[in-house]
């Protein structure tokens, strides 16, 4: 899906802002969508190599059908080179000489009834990026649909609005990471650029799309006044109700050279979201640190947690029970 020929066999992929030119026989960027003879092809449609049933509350959105399951599936791959990421035995799996993207064969019928086997609410496309896998997903996510099923991503931003429009039907939510408000470092510490992850952010919340984000705070990096200043302001200035989740770093991958974040360091992002207008911020990572949802009107608590657990919820259709505001979020099979 989203390419277009070029003369000399080459073709352009059009599913994220990369828009590789790959020639015959090459990969794109992401490493797992190849040219072969003037056609663009996914070597990892249905090839699953996680698979678990999690806490919607994982991905993390805390604010779309918040306590129930999501079966959580990814293939092989990732369109960013993150140099500090998580999950880089798979995530970066797809870049070496010769890949394997063999997983476990899932089709899309049987993400579907598996979910609904476990009694999961929601499908998430994670651990990797999802755009890069966009047809398989694309095709789960219209099952899941018929099936009465809601469909997540967790990405890092980089889709097209080409990518966005033709997913947008069938997509529900998506939580965004959203690394850094320096151009350098995308470019040093991603291979990426920051200005279409803000044009993703923004489309998405425009497309009807619930959306939530996050920053991995990591010491020395992007943890500046004046930088988490920047990314809370962007966040308020697209949607104050956009939830923004602070989460702490740790070493691993090729990024050992800093500690983990300082919680006192998460508390200063959580103080000047708030100065910002936010009005629901998350620390994520140290358990018992901004973990529940309090009421934008009152402050009480109307959404208590601990980790992924959710401990008490007084919401009444979506409204605080004491003085009636609005909670913003996607809490319900009548939500649109």
């Amino acid at each position: 899906m989203l390419y277009d020929t070029l003369d000399g066999g080459s073709v352009a992929c059009n599913l994220c802002h990369h828009r590789c030119r790959i020639d015959s026989g090459e990969y794109g960027v992401c490493g797992v969508r190849r040219n072969l003879e003037g056609r663009l092809y996914t070597q990892v449609y249905g090839e699953v190599i996680a698979a678990h049933i999690d806490p919607i509350e994982k991905k993390p959105l805390f604010h779309f059908l918040p306590g129930t399951q999501s079966l959580s599936v990814a293939t092989i791959g990732c369109n960013f080179r993150c140099s500090f990421c998580q999950n880089w035995q798979i995530s970066q799996g797809s870049k070496g000489r010769e890949p394997d993207f063999s997983g476990r064969r899932m089709d899309p019928p049987d993400i579907v009834a598996a979910a609904r086997r476990q009694g999961c609410r929601s499908i998430s496309f994670t651990y990797t990026e999802p755009t890069i896998y966009f047809e398989y997903a694309y095709d789960t996510a219209r099952l899941a649909l018929e099936a009465g099923l809601y469909s997540v991503f967790v990405t890092n931003g980089y889709m097209t609005p080409e990518a966005v429009d033709t997913i947008r039907p069938y997509l529900h939510a998506c939580n965004v990471d959203l690394k850094s408000f320096q151009e350098d470092f995308y470019r040093e510490m991603c291979g990426a650029r920051l200005a279409p992850v803000l044009e993703t952010i923004r489309l998405l919340r425009e497309s009807g799309i619930w959306v939530e984000v996050t920053t991995l705070v990591v010491p020395g990096r992007n943890d500046s006044d004046r930088e988490l200043t920047e990314i809370s302001a962007f966040i308020a200035g697209v949607d104050p109700d956009i939830p923004w989740h602070i989460s702490r770093f740790h070493p691993d991958f090729q990024y050992l050279e800093s500690s983990a974040t300082p919680v006192a360091t998460l508390r200063k992002a959580y103080a000047i979201g708030r100065s910002q207008g936010l009005r629901y911020i998350y620390i994520g990572n140290v358990w018992g640190e901004a973990e529940d949802t309090p009421c934008p009107g009152c402050g009480r608590t109307v959404i208590g947690r601990t980790g992924f657990s959710i401990t008490s919820d007084r919401l009444e259709n979506g409204r605080c029970p004491d003085c009636g505001s609005a909670v913003a979020g996607f809490y319900n099979l009548n939500n649109s």
